[in-house]
């Protein structure tokens, strides 16, 4: 029986934060109701400015709802609303053209506030947020031990300043292949000048405000130079499990030209408690071994802000681009050295199959330098573009700077968009069979499913720049409007936005579910969201097997599967705030 055939009135879910006057409104009812609904849109003196009749949408498996949609478009005037149906009134909603750019500048927030190694500062962060720096100065040695497969690693003959860069999510580990992904994704977005207008120099909230530069490139920044830190010293050799394999199936320890490597992580040795603040973290700090995969993203970041800063920063623009092609030289070298993996205290990010990272750091160094040797590295066909990207999944990374980059050939720059063109149309094919109208129709919703809803939305954003077709819009209109309310639990999932937002995310300092002197989420956070396919944790085991796909969520700081908070996550939100917000 459809959960919505157990309540007692309507229940009205659409975006809580609200609509720019252009852009399309709808509202997903739930209501067992089989006929179609009256609705009225009051502005906050009472009087009805709008009025309409649902359509049924009927019953829907991903939130165990028998749905209606309540379409009103039609509202275009700046203002205070709500909507009413069968005796049920909505929250207050805005709408207006500047609804977008708060979030925008919140989201972008986080990542000062999840930066190591530096004191977060009330004037940028609030009060309620200032903390000491954690990590402040961070010596790392390498580790050395035996994995979960039992194979051994042995060090290396060295220790990397690795100060800096930001902690991955509510734990204190930081991460090369996850850092990745996140800050291409803030750098993309500056390159396809999305942001301009949002994040012009000073309009951020962070200490390199009024330097004349692009506060969305000065926050990447922070992450490119600890990312280049992580980099294997050139001419270092060392011993890694590459086999061949002994008796025992484990790989065989051999030394190896190492240099321009990037190690995986560096991370504590064993986990801490909830609430620890980044300063109270007492734990051991350990590099873990290099890998081709971390490499590959160094490979490609790096290659990335090298065109960024080149006519700002020539100097720092070419650093970067030095250990780029001393990152892919690397990897060529040694082409499957793999995370190590199975250990208390970090996540392990494994990822066996590179290709995508190959693709991804190809067309990162092509469109940086032109080169015909990364050229004839680049994938033929839209290989990987049909997809959302994700940590594991990068090739469409590749795709997209291929298809936004200046100066990539126009053939391989239309064959580019038009792959990306080609994975829009999908994603809008699924809408219509989702009871909420999302660009995602999976039964199945895997851990952090809110970024992969978010990072659909940014390819939609990039089909209607190519083609100008306002559905593409409509489907980026679609995901936020998921993410900050539309959905089955009517959730917010941003901290700060709604009525209903994200409280109590798994996070180590933003603990106020645990600890009054611990503070809650600063705004603009987005949480993981629903995971039905990985409920691990104590809160979601009490869940399984009685929530549908879209439900099985909750806001609980002990539900770690469910509502952690990542920088691979908050990045897209920035894109498509930012996005939204554009013209």
């Amino acid at each position: 029986m459809p959960i919505a055939l157990l309540l007692a009135a309507a229940v009205i879910n659409l975006n809580q934060l609200g609509f720019r006057p252009e852009d399309p409104k709808l509202a997903i009812v739930a209501d067992h109701a089989t006929r179609p609904l009256d609705w009225v849109v009051v502005d906050d003196a009472g009087k009805t400015v709008l009025t309409g009749r649902t359509s049924v949408g009927g019953d829907d498996a991903a939130s165990g709802d028998h749905v209606h949609l309540a379409r009103f478009t039609a509202l275009t005037r700046p203002g205070n609303y709500r909507l009413r149906v069968d005796g049920t009134e909505s929250g207050r909603f805005r709408v207006g053209r500047d609804v977008y750019a708060p979030l925008a500048l919140n989201a972008l927030n986080f990542f000062y506030q999840q930066r190591a190694g530096t004191p977060i500062e009330a004037r940028w962060a609030g009060t309620r947020w200032a903390r000491a720096a954690g990590h402040p100065r961070e010596l790392a040695a390498c580790f050395s031990g035996a994995d979960e497969k039992g194979n051994v690693w042995s060090g290396c003959p060295y220790t990397l300043d690795v100060t800096g860069g930001w902690y991955d999510a509510g734990d204190h580990g930081k991460y090369v292949v996850n850092g990745g992904i996140a800050v291409w994704t803030l750098q993309n977005l500056y390159e396809t000048g999305l942001a301009r207008r949002v994040f012009a120099d000073g309009q951020a909230r962070l200490p390199e405000a009024g330097n004349s530069r692009d506060d969305l490139l000065d926050e990447a920044r922070w992450e490119v130079e600890w990312m280049l830190r992580m980099q294997v010293p050139a001419g270092t050799r060392v011993a890694l499990p590459i086999g061949p394999h002994d008796r025992s199936g484990r790989l065989a320890l051999t030394p190896v030209d190492a240099g321009g490597m990037a190690h995986h992580k560096v991370a504590d040795a064993r986990w801490t408690t909830l609430p620890t603040a980044p300063a109270d973290d007492k734990e051991p700090r350990l590099l873990y071994p290099p890998s081709t995969a971390a490499t590959l993203n160094l490979a490609a970041v790096a290659a990335q802000a090298a065109r960024l800063w080149r006519a700002t920063d020539p100097a720092f623009a070419a650093r970067c681009l030095a250990a780029a092609r001393a990152a892919w030289t690397a990897a060529k070298r040694n082409p499957a050295i793999f995370a190590a993996q199975g250990f208390t205290g970090s996540g392990g990010y494994g990822d066996e199959t590179l290709d995508d990272e190959r693709a991804w750091a190809a067309a990162e160094l092509f469109a940086t330098t032109g080169d015909a040797a990364y050229r004839e590295a680049l994938p033929t066909g839209a290989t990987g573009a049909t997809g959302e990207p994700g940590w594991a999944s990068v090739a469409p990374l590749g795709m997209i700077t291929l298809a936004t980059a200046s100066g990539v050939p126009a053939t391989i720059r239309d064959g580019a968009r038009a792959a990306i063109v080609a994975a829009a149309d999908g994603f809008l094919a699924e809408t219509t069979r989702t009871g909420y109208r999302i660009p995602y129709a999976s039964q199945t919703y895997s851990w952090g499913s809110n970024s992969s809803i978010l990072n659909r939305a940014m390819l939609l954003g990039l089909a209607q720049r190519f083609t100008g077709d306002a559905r593409y819009r409509g489907g980026v209109v679609d995901a936020a409007d998921y993410i900050l309310g539309r959905n089955p639990l009517g959730q917010s999932y941003v901290s700060g936005t709604g009525w209903k937002p994200l409280t109590n995310p798994h996070h180590r300092f933003w603990a106020h579910q645990l600890s009054a002197s611990s503070p809650p989420p600063p705004p603009g956070v987005v949480s993981g969201g629903p995971n039905s396919s990985a409920m691990v944790d104590p809160v979601a085991m009490t869940l399984k097997g009685r929530c549908a796909p879209q439900r099985c969520w909750a806001d609980d700081i002990n539900a770690y599967a469910l509502n952690e908070v990542a920088i691979n996550w908050n990045a897209p939100l920035v894109w498509v705030a930012a996005y939204l917000d554009s013209d």
